[in-house]
């Protein structure tokens, strides 16, 4: 069985070949998550593999001491000073020597972060997700079974039967049911509404209700 480490550097090195394809106009459209182009996704993702602690933390300092506006800004930071071009050479260079906090956080979260984020991009550009059904299935497990103080998809699942029927992934059994592909059901886990449209099944209601007001990024 493949390790949570390999599942992550085999997903990042499929993103790269496909985020190669993107066109400078796709990598300045907005992506799924709020306030962030497709570029600064990309940028968010390459600085996690190498973030350093102090200045994450100087930057919640600004922020009044909030992680999701300090994250926000050092994604928009560091897209404006690199290409999508310069970014995916840093990538494809970090994939096997992260530093900063990308050596110690938690592979299946990185891997969810990663896996979420190329679905806020893919999504956003009208492309068809085509992401491996084990690194999917890894990444909803995770969702469902792991606490993720920065995006609560656990409790959102909680109580609902999930069927993700393209990759064979059940979740749960006596609740309302929500059925869709992994893809979909990962991204609205996540936050991003824009994927309900793509699900089934009288837990739905319950999933849009849990994600009224809530942050996605």
């Amino acid at each position: 069985m493949s390790t949570p480490r390999n599942l992550l550097r085999h997903n990042d090195l499929r993103f790269v070949s496909f985020a190669r394809s993107l066109s400078a106009a796709e990598w300045q459209r907005p992506s799924l998550c709020t306030d962030w182009t497709n570029h600064e996704v990309l940028a968010h993702i390459v600085y996690g593999y190498q973030a350093p602690p102090v200045p994450m933390v100087t930057e919640m300092v600004r922020r009044g001491g909030s992680f999701d506006r300090a994250n926000s800004a050092l994604a928009r930071q560091h897209a404006a000073r690199h290409s999508p071009a310069g970014l995916l050479d840093d990538l494809t260079a970090l994939i096997d020597a992260p530093r900063g906090i990308g050596r110690v956080f938690p592979p299946r979260l990185l891997l969810g972060d990663h896996v979420i984020h190329e679905l806020d991009i893919a999504l956003a550009i009208g492309r068809e997700p085509d992401l491996p059904a084990d690194a999917l299935t890894a990444v909803l497990e995770t969702q469902v079974r792991v606490p993720n103080p920065f995006i609560p998809a656990r409790s959102r699942a909680r109580g609902l039967t999930l069927h993700a029927s393209d990759v064979g992934w059940r979740h749960g059994g006596t609740g309302p049911h929500v059925t869709g592909s992994a893809a979909h059901l990962a991204s609205v886990l996540a936050g991003r509404p824009q994927a309900l449209a793509h699900l089934d099944g009288d837990g739905v209601a319950t999933l849009r209700a849990r994600l009224c007001g809530a942050s996605s990024e």
